[in-house]
């Protein structure tokens, strides 16, 4: 897969997705928001990889969303009939977010190597994701509100769900930057690295070990954790049922079984792709 904002590696079952403008602070342009779900989609379509890591190059992680994309030729009309604009700039924003949700529908976790600053889509970003690490000189910003805007492509909907109400409602009604310990001390990260090395040494460790699992029992997982999210205890729990009654087969049980007593890895047969039907 070639792109002009990112590359894309897939290695040993793991594919690295980087954000690659470091000159302008890996900012999304029109560009990003094209390639962003097609690389993620094609990745989980082919069922090469079992777990995706993102991070990107240079100093910051993302300013977050390019100016470009509002002086393009293409970008959302500002002028017209107010009805009009209005319902095409709600089908805008309705794309925009689903360049983020793919992170989330995708089969495959989803963890983001995050360094410097991680700035308003950014952090739409990262909280699509199913774990998050930084760096010591990361800072996080809800910028969206200091520009005089309400973040509209995730940021809102996620965080609440995986920091606490008040910090959350703070941190959003505020815009205020936040370091990296806070990020940790709130839940936001899993593990805070002193450089971007080694934090992407440890990410890949974490990688790696997602990938020596049954696909089919990561993939479970995350269907299951993303549905309980949404959801009841006690519709959640149907839904358990219901999926193990389709989905449970022993045969990577049994090579688990028979890998454990010969001391080696279990070696499991990838998802299938997903190929579109009647092509």
């Amino acid at each position: 897969m070639s792109f002009k904002s990112l590359e894309v590696s897939i290695e040993n079952h793991i594919a690295h997705v980087k954000l690659n403008r470091p000159n302008e602070l890996n900012s999304m342009n029109v560009d990003f928001w094209k390639e962003l779900p097609v690389a993620i989609t094609e990745i989980d379509n082919k069922a090469e990889a079992r777990v995706i890591v993102i991070s990107s190059t240079g100093k910051h992680f993302s300013a977050g969303m390019d100016l470009a994309v509002f002086t393009s030729p293409n970008s959302i009309p500002m002028n017209g009939d107010p009805a009009r604009m209005a319902e095409n700039l709600r089908r805008a924003v309705l794309q925009l977010q689903q360049a983020f949700n793919v992170l989330e529908e995708v089969r495959i976790p989803v963890l983001a190597a995050i360094q410097g600053g991680c700035i308003g889509g950014a952090v739409d970003m990262v909280s699509a994701c199913d774990s998050r690490y930084c760096t010591e000189d990361t800072f996080f910003t809800i910028k969206e509100t200091q520009l005089g805007m309400t973040a509209d492509l995730g940021t809102l909907q996620r965080l609440p769900l995986l920091i606490p109400q008040g910090i959350m409602r703070e941190l959003a009604y505020t815009g205020r930057k936040f370091q990296a310990q806070e990020a940790k001390e709130i839940g936001l990260v899993n593990k805070v690295y002193p450089t971007q090395e080694a934090m992407l040494e440890g990410v890949m460790e974490v990688a790696r070990e997602i990938a020596k699992q049954s696909p089919m029992a990561v993939a479970g997982c995350k269907e299951m954790i993303n549905y309980s999210r949404d959801h009841s205890v006690a519709d959640s729990l149907k839904y358990m049922a219901t999926w193990q009654s389709g989905m449970f087969r022993p045969q990577d049980m049994m090579k688990c079984f028979g890998a454990k007593a010969q001391k080696v890895d279990p070696d499991f047969e990838p998802l299938l792709p997903i190929k579109p039907l009647f092509s």
